[in-house]
């Protein structure tokens, strides 16, 4: 959420921003609500005083027509405050849901445009160029009996899947490997529920309800399974107070991720590239707002070495405008060569990370304070996928798949395997 008290100050900035995110929002309503409630407050404190007034004057002796007069202004009063109290509540909630709907300022730096419009910051690796028929993850799994997905089809529904035999016990060397690359950079890991309250995924951007929304809701329940420990690690800064000294924190999240995919399809969708349950390791950063873009390098650096150290080309592209979240301010994804994707292979999406700056701060009520200060400010907030472990595999089998029909370990994660190769069958 913005600070509504920008709302006017900063309207221009606002608009360019729905503009270049091509989303649907009022700012010019939003401040309309901001001057409403404004309006109410200075009208609720003249009401208060004249009560407070009223009623020391009462304290001296009066007589009885005098403070029968008296009590009736004070009931008047007393009803004239409680009726702004409630206008007031109903005109605060009219201005969190007009502002709700306002997207974060954009970074300078943020190609404008669409999915396609992306600014790429780098490469790293050549796309293998194979000396026999490579195949695409789904053929390699089938071959080497790595994953059943008529099972998951049968068991929970299309878009669930069992991991078998090596692709489970890379399940776990991949969390491993990730958390020892965060743990080196100061990341503290946490296994994190994988339900949260409606309000800790409203507090970090998250819509969990309406006919858009990616997220599964739990029936009598009021929780909501999470699609990213962002979430959960998230909550975890909600109505807190941290001094300076304290910042940044640096957590990293280990969980089970769900999402609907609710109107995904196509070739890229295929196999484990789109799936309704994954798990991740997921870093989390809360820090002083001068502080955020660099440590925003840092996590896309921190990605970069996880991918080179599993051998996978990629590359790192500044996502533009119209394919930014609400909350992030600037966003980098690294996309992995797959070579089974299309025709001679294209590049898909395996991490991101988002400077959400004090965007999701506001709604949580995240606040740190100075040294030698006695104000409360936001902190700032960033998220950054170490690993997504159903996508990873997908370059890791197809890149380092053999002409014998078996998959080659990355020499960085042979020790969490305990095995350099997966077959032949």
């Amino acid at each position: 959420m913005l600070d509504p008290r920008s709302l006017e100050e900063r309207r221009d900035e606002i608009a360019e921003s729905i503009r270049k995110r091509r989303v649907s929002a009022d700012v010019d309503a939003a401040i309309a609500a901001h001057k409403r409630v404004s309006a109410l407050r200075t009208e609720l404190d003249e009401a208060n005083r004249l009560r407070n007034e009223h009623q020391k004057s009462g304290q001296r002796k009066l007589e009885a027509d005098a403070r029968e007069a008296h009590n009736a202004r004070g009931r008047e009063l007393k009803q004239r405050v409680a009726e702004l109290e409630s206008k007031l509540r109903e005109a605060e909630a009219a201005l969190e849901m007009a502002a709700s709907t306002l997207p974060n300022f954009l970074h300078p730096a943020v190609p404008e445009g669409g999915e396609e419009d992306f600014a790429t910051l780098g490469t790293w690796g050549e796309p293998r160029r194979f000396e026999f028929a490579a195949r695409d993850h789904l053929a390699i799994g089938e071959s080497l009996d790595l994953f059943d997905f008529e099972s998951g089809a049968k068991v929970a529904g299309t878009k669930f899947y069992y991991l078998k035999n090596e692709a489970a016990l890379l399940e776990l060397a991949l969390q491993r490997f990730a958390v020892d690359h965060v743990r080196r950079a100061g990341y503290v890991p946490h296994i994190t529920p994988d339900l949260a309250r409606p309000a800790i995924l409203e507090g970090t951007g998250f819509n969990p309800r309406g006919a858009e929304t990616q997220i599964y809701s739990i029936a009598d329940a009021d929780l909501c399974l999470v699609g990213t420990a962002e979430i959960t690690l998230g909550g975890l800064q909600a109505d807190t107070l941290h001094d300076e000294d304290a910042l940044p924190i640096r957590h990293a999240g280990i969980s089970h991720c769900f999402r609907t995919e609710a109107g995904t399809h196509g070739r890229e969708s295929r196999g484990l590239y789109r799936v309704h349950q994954f798990t991740k390791v997921e870093m989390f950063v809360t820090c002083r707002p001068e502080d955020s873009e660099a440590l925003h390098e840092e996590m896309r650096q921190i990605e970069e070495r996880i991918f080179r150290d599993l051998e996978i080309p990629y590359r790192v592209i500044d996502v533009a405008s119209a394919d930014l979240g609400a909350p992030a301010y600037r966003k980098f994804d690294i996309e992995a060569w797959m070579p089974g994707r299309g025709e001679g292979g294209d590049w898909g999406e395996v991490t991101s990370t988002s400077n959400c700056t004090d965007y999701q701060a506001r709604r949580l009520r995240a606040r740190f304070r100075r040294r030698g200060s006695k104000k409360n400010e936001f902190v700032h907030t960033l998220n950054g996928t170490a690993i997504a472990i159903a996508r990873t595999l997908i370059p890791l089998l197809e890149n380092h798949q053999q002409a014998d029909g078996s998959v080659s370990v990355p020499e960085a994660l042979r020790p969490y395997t305990g095995f350099d190769v997966i077959g032949p069958r």
